[in-house]
C-alpha cells in the first residue's frame, strides 16, 4: 500500500495548503494549490480526493486528462504555494514565476517536493446544494460555484 508507506500526514499537509496539484492538457502544464481533500480506501483501492471549482483554470486540465499529481511541500515553499493558490495559469506561467523544476515522465513531479502522489481519475461529481445535510457548509458557496470532487486511485508515490 502506497499511502501507508508515506512518512507524512495528508491531513496536516492539506490543512496548511501545502499541496500543489499539477495536470497536463495538450502538452501544456498547469498547477494549483489545493487545500481541500483527503485520502483513504474506496472500491478496494487507495484513493485521494480533491475539490476544484469550475472557474479555475486547473479544472479544464483535470477534466481533460486521466491522471494528475499531488505534490507535498514544506514551509520553505510557502510563498510558492500562496502564489499558485491566488494566480491563474491563464495569465501567468506559475512554473517560471516560482522557479518550479519538474520531470513529466509519470505526470508533473516537482523536483523539490517532499513527496508526490501519481493519481488516476476514477470518479468525478459536482457538489450540489440539495445534497448538503449540514447547510452551514453552504457559506463556502455564496456564488453557487460548487466544487467538482475528483476521486483518484493512488498509482504511485514518489
Amino acid at each position: 500500500m502506497k499511502l501507508s508507506q508515506a512518512s507524512w500526514s495528508f491531513v496536516e499537509k492539506i490543512s496548511k495548503g501545502a499541496l500543489l496539484t499539477a495536470t497536463t492538457k495538450e502538452g501544456k502544464h498547469n498547477t494549483m494549490t489545493v487545500s481541500w481533500g483527503g485520502c483513504g480506501v474506496l472500491w478496494g483501492k487507495e484513493v485521494a480526493f480533491i475539490f476544484v471549482r469550475p472557474q479555475r483554470y486547473t479544472y479544464e486540465f483535470c477534466q481533460d486528462g486521466d491522471t494528475f499529481t499531488l505534490s507535498f511541500f514544506g514551509t520553505e515553499r510557502a510563498k510558492t504555494l500562496a502564489f499558485c493558490g491566488t494566480k491563474s495559469g491563464r495569465e501567468v506561467d506559475k512554473f517560471k514565476e516560482c522557479n518550479l523544476s519538474y520531470s513529466d515522465e509519470n505526470g508533473v513531479v516537482f523536483e523539490d517536493a517532499e513527496n508526490t502522489l501519481i493519481l488516476k481519475k476514477l470518479y468525478a461529481q459536482d457538489l450540489k446544494k440539495e445534497c448538503f445535510i449540514d447547510t452551514g457548509s453552504l457559506k463556502w458557496y455564496e456564488n453557487n460555484d460548487f466544487h467538482r470532487m475528483y476521486i483518484c486511485e493512488v498509482i504511485d508515490l514518489k
